[in-house]
């Protein structure tokens, strides 16, 4: 069995770039809020527990997380009341991390709450790497074109990650590195909080970072080393509403192909929308400009659009809907929707049933 772990995601912070009251971590991408894709990443074996640790509106984000905690692996909140930092952000939820993994030595798994491209198997691949080298802690790394922004790794000569530099403190020579810190870590959850206690403020922002875990432990002789991701797109993090859309198209790609590896039909794939909690059946047909909303349960063989749009609507098998517009719905198999029809919340379309604009009806 795999050590035990416990997964801390960062969601503490205001995302100012986004120039929004809303949360940055609940803004929705594909109908799922951002936050919710990188906790479904974390989603491993042996994890024992969740902590999420919020700070901006943090009643908001729990309220709307609180939810998706399962009795397997509990979702704990911890409020980071001053933003000093991610340092400081992990420090708040020493004490819950501890309780989580009790005496047995695990690992704590680090990830931020606005990076929701990273794969489910990436992690895994981490973890497993991770504890393959005995490693004290490992970094998820990438290598870009373009490093502007992030923390560059600098290695020792002998291979091992020796520290992370932020761009704002890093040297004109330092910043020429193009491989970079995602911001996603595993650290031996017994010598973490010790680490922790190490890191000072003397940098430009006055913060706690995070990334100083690194050069704390490698200078006390543990072994600290990194991980490139094969995929460098997994570590695009959101900050504006530039980046939520550009991640949007990335995961709509991925659904898309999804479905089609599972038998549906796409006339367009380009050109249909298909939320992440909505449910396809072999054979289905969407037809170009198809929005599927919510929680949509299409049942095998129906035919939707061009150009539908629909919100938590089910449809039975063989059904045909045009250009039509509905709303928390029931259409029956073997019904047939007119194009310019909208069902409003509570219809119900019958086995069978042919509605027309002139013979629609709200309920």
């Amino acid at each position: 069995m795999s050590r035990p772990t416990c997964v801390v995601v960062l969601a503490a912070g205001e995302g100012t770039r986004m120039r929004s009251s809303r949360p940055k971590p609940l803004h929705q991408l594909c109908g799922r809020a951002m936050v919710r894709y990188v906790l479904d990443a974390a989603s491993q074996e042996n994890v024992r527990a969740t902590v999420v640790v919020v700070g901006h509106h943090a009643t908001w984000v729990q309220k709307e997380l609180s939810e998706l905690s399962r009795r397997d692996v509990p979702l704990t909140f911890v409020e980071q009341d001053e933003q000093l930092g991610t340092g400081h952000a992990v420090r708040v939820a020493l004490s819950t991390i501890d309780d989580a993994i009790g005496d047995l030595d695990g690992d704590v798994l680090i990830l931020p709450g606005d990076a929701p491209l990273l794969r489910r198997s990436t992690v895994a691949h981490l973890l497993a790497a991770h504890r393959e080298r005995h490693a004290a802690l490992t970094v998820l790394s990438a290598r870009v074109d373009d490093p502007t922004g992030y923390g560059r790794l600098i290695h020792a000569k002998d291979g091992t990650l020796e520290r992370i530099v932020e761009e704002r403190d890093a040297t004109g020579e330092e910043r020429i590195i193009n491989e970079i810190n995602t911001s996603i870590m595993v650290v031996r959850q017994s010598l973490l909080g010790p680490a922790l206690r190490r890191v000072g403020r003397r940098n430009v922002q006055n913060e706690y970072y995070l990334t100083d875990l690194v050069s704390v432990l490698h200078e006390s002789g543990h072994l600290t080393v990194s991980l490139m991701l094969e995929d460098s797109n997994e570590a695009s993090g959101v900050n504006d509403r530039l980046q939520l859309a550009r991640a949007e198209a990335v995961l709509r790609r991925r659904i898309n192909d999804q479905w089609l590896a599972r038998g549906v039909t796409m006339w367009d794939p380009d050109a249909t929308y298909v939320d992440a909690d909505v449910e396809l059946s072999t054979e289905v047909a969407l037809l170009p400009g198809t929005i599927l909303k919510g929680h949509c349960v299409i049942a095998r063989g129906a035919q939707i659009g061009p150009n539908a749009v629909l919100s938590d609507v089910e449809v039975g098998e063989n059904a045909y809907l045009g250009t039509v517009e509905a709303t928390r719905v029931h259409i029956g198999a073997d019904a047939r929707v007119a194009s310019f029809v909208v069902l409003n919340p509570g219809a119900d379309v019958a086995t069978g049933e042919i509605v027309t604009p002139l013979t629609q009806r709200s309920h």
